[in-house]
């Protein structure tokens, strides 16, 4: 015999009630079916769980014991039972997410903030890394889900646009150009830039090259291995300047100053691009999909 919910909630119901005809009753059985399962699960326990009378029946020593326990399984088993179908719609479960960005100056905090509020039993987990790390860690399965800075050609599995972010300039306070409203790409001829090496810092380091790049004359660009936050607060210290997407704007450093930047046709923009494994079925994984879907009204792309 394997021990099935029924004749655990049969013994519950009858400690509880105190008589096996108010808890066949209460279990919507008929009273010899109550006691055909009491006295089976006695004879598989080999102990007595009830003393009958005519006034009903009293848990035994032994009985009680397996009613205290019958009662833990039973909720454990409906905890079980709730956290499988909850991870079933995507409402429980774990998620992972890769960034390219820290997420104190990213669009998608929002997003993971939406999606707290309407899945709090799902544990989201971070990892900030590179493009190249974020990819190898969707492909060995280490990631659900990547966010990254650009176009992602190197990425053979479904991916869905996003947003874009205006690109701004950072400036030291004492620069010659914290005077502008609008600083246009001509105007940072000859500065010296400093760039994390960190997504989206190759993106932006092609565009400086591409906006400033002249034959024989190429702009004055160091790439560090540190944060794009790290950047900023090392601006004021080097004299140099750099590029960062809007949202680092929120970013407030002492000695920092932010102005747009643009050329003829206007703002220029850096994109970012969710990328995920078609294999991975996860609920929790197409719950946050869906959401980045229904808050961006992105272009899927495979």
């Amino acid at each position: 015999m394997t021990i099935e919910p029924a004749p655990l909630r049969t013994v519950i119901a009858a400690a509880e009630h105190g008589s096996f005809r108010r808890a066949a009753a209460a279990l919507d059985v008929k009273q010899s079916t109550l006691s055909r399962r009491v006295r089976r699960f006695e004879e598989f326990l080999g102990v007595k769980l009830f003393e009958r009378s005519s006034g009903g029946v009293h848990v035994t020593a032994a009985g009680g014991d397996v009613v205290r326990t019958a009662r833990r399984l039973i909720e454990q088993m409906e905890r079980m039972v709730s956290t499988a179908r909850s991870a079933g719609r995507g409402e429980a479960g774990d998620l992972t997410i890769g960034v390219c960005t820290s997420l104190s100056a990213s669009k998608l905090r929002t997003v993971l903030a939406g999606y707290v509020q309407t899945s709090p039993r799902i544990e989201i987990n971070i990892v900030e890394q590179s493009r190249a790390r974020l990819l190898d860690g969707l492909r060995i399965g280490g990631l659900d889900i990547a966010i990254i800075a650009g176009e992602v050609r190197d990425h053979n599995g479904p991916s869905m646009l996003l947003w874009s972010e205006r690109i701004i300039v950072a400036l030291p306070t004492g620069h010659r150009l914290t005077s502008n409203e609008m600083i246009y790409w001509t105007d940072l001829k000859g500065e010296s830039f400093l760039l994390s090496r960190r997504d989206p810092g190759p993106d932006l380091c092609n565009l400086i090259v591409q906006k400033l790049s002249a034959p024989g004359d190429a702009p004055k660009i160091a790439i560090w291995d540190v944060s794009g936050e790290s950047v900023l607060s090392m601006l004021e210290i080097g004299h140099r300047i750099s590029v960062h997407c809007e949202s680092c704007a929120r970013l407030i450093y002492p000695g920092v100053v932010y102005r747009e930047v643009r050329d003829a046709s206007g703002p220029s923009y850096v994109s970012f691009t969710a990328c995920w494994d078609d294999a991975n079925k996860s609920p929790a994984l197409a719950r946050f999909v869906d959401l980045l879907r229904k808050h961006h009204q992105p272009t899927l792309v495979t």
